[in-house]
Parts: structure tokens; sequence; C-alpha cells
């Protein structure tokens, strides 16, 4: 399961991101987001979903939802 089909207010552990970008996952683990972390859609949009990580709230678009498992 990945985070575009999360049900909104649940909290999730992610098991893997798989992207074959080397910059994005530098990104995403600045952010917080890596394997075991703790991550909470709090709304799905349109173009992506706001999720919650550690203390802090992003936007993140459905590709990248997609690519981020639970």
């Amino acid at each position: 399961m990945n985070l575009a089909s999360a049900i909104e207010g649940k909290e999730y552990i992610i098991r893997d991101i798989r992207t074959d970008d080397e910059e994005l996952d530098a990104f995403l683990f600045s952010l917080g987001c890596y394997s075991g972390e703790p991550i909470t859609v709090i709304s799905h949009r349109n173009s992506g979903c706001v999720v919650s990580i550690k203390d802090g709230r992003y936007n993140i678009d459905n590709q990248l939802a997609s690519a981020i498992l639970i």
C-alpha cells in the first residue's frame, strides 16, 4: 500500500521509498521521511496530499505519494 491510497488521519509506518532519484531520496530523508518513521496523511488533494512527518506538514504530489510505501 502507498500514501496515495492511505486513509486520512491514520498514522502509518513508512516501509520503503521507491524512487530512482538519489537527490529526491536525500530531500525526503532531510524531512524525516525514511523507513521506520511514522507518517500521517492529513488530507488528500487533486494534485497530491498533505502529510505530517515528525512535527512538520508537507504537501506532496501524487507521484511521490505513490513512491512512499506504508
